[in-house]
């Protein structure tokens, strides 16, 4: 896993982002710590299926894109 797919991750830009736990600057692309827990993104929900390349499709009713934080989705499952 990747530091982009950790909870504890906050965006910067494209490719850096501040770890939340001890406010340091990574690199995005760069592998996970020890302290990594996946976040709740729509790629890890099990409403979410995928249609095309970068697009899916979330409880087959709404577009949504993989790499989107589910953080305030009320019907977010784990898979």
């Amino acid at each position: 896993m990747k530091h982009y797919d950790c909870k504890y991750y906050l965006d910067i830009d494209a490719f850096r982002g501040i770890c939340k736990r001890d406010k340091s600057q990574i690199n995005a692309d760069d592998s996970a710590c020890e302290h990594f827990e996946k976040a709740t993104k729509c790629k890890h929900c099990a409403n979410f299926s995928m249609t095309e390349t970068d697009l899916g499709m979330c409880m087959n009713e709404y577009d949504a894109y993989p790499e989107m934080k589910a953080i305030t989705c009320n019907d977010f499952k784990w898979k």
